[in-house]
């Protein structure tokens, strides 16, 4: 089994929600160590140990009310033979921004979504598109992307003459974005929606889809579009529609 740190980084490299429970100090000679952890979700235990069983149940019982304060606590546990005070950390969810294409704009998006508190995922299945450039750790295969995927989702597809976008856009809707956009004036993305509606997708579905996507800032060069693709998802993460403060 993989260890609490090793579990930690998996989970939080997979923009996942977690709290971890350490033992900072004992009192009497309850039956933990200093320095002991439990990492958990809101309902169940991931991996590690307070010691017991006690403790470790007394700690899941927090672990949903932590992560709902979103900043650490102490808290105290109690047994016949002593007690733990425990430092609850919660890690928050991450949310996952998948980019499909590996385009200039891509590029752009990948480098700056971090910044924007975004956990980015590059989907590129040509393989010969990621030739001779240092890409991050893509993703090659379309059945790969929904086991590496947190909840928190959004998808742009930066590439709209890429063969699979039915494909692509077909993979990503049942996981329920809450963001997704296709670059590209409809006069180049029409035929791609015409393709999902020919593969039983609803219209409530395909009416999600932005295309052309990102704000009105007359975009033109690949960090101008990539800039008005990242600022229309800030305001849709924070449901506001964009547009100037002033005079509001």
């Amino acid at each position: 089994m993989p260890s609490v740190e090793e579990e930690l980084a998996q989970r939080l490299a997979r923009g996942e929600e977690v709290v971890l429970a350490t033992v900072i100090k004992l009192d009497g000679k309850p039956p933990s160590r200093a320095g002991a952890k439990l990492l958990m979700t809101r309902t169940a235990e991931l991996a590690g140990t307070l010691g017991c069983s006690e403790f470790d149940s007394a700690a899941l019982k927090d672990a949903a009310s932590i992560a709902d304060s979103g900043a650490p606590q102490l808290r105290t546990y109690k047994h016949d033979l002593g007690s733990i005070d425990a430092y609850l950390e919660p890690h928050a969810p991450v949310p996952t921004l998948v980019v499909f294409g590996a385009t200039p704009v891509a590029r752009t998006i990948l480098d700056w979504a971090p910044h924007l508190g975004f956990r980015a995922v590059l989907v590129e299945t040509r393989r010969e598109r990621l030739q001779g450039q240092a890409w991050s750790a893509p993703v090659t295969s379309l059945s790969d992307l929904p086991s590496m995927l947190g909840p928190d989702l959004y998808a742009v597809h930066t590439d709209h003459d890429a063969f699979d976008i039915v494909a692509a856009l077909e993979t990503i809707v049942p996981l329920e974005p809450k963001f997704i956009g296709l670059v590209g004036s409809r006069r180049h993305t029409g035929h791609h929606l015409e393709g999902l509606r020919a593969r039983g997708v609803g219209e409530d579905v395909i009416s999600r889809i932005q295309t052309p996507v990102g704000l009105d800032l007359g975009a033109v060069t690949p960090a101008e579009i990539a800039l008005s693709i990242l600022a229309g998802l800030v305001a849709s993460r924070h449901g506001r529609q964009g547009g100037w403060l002033a005079g509001r």
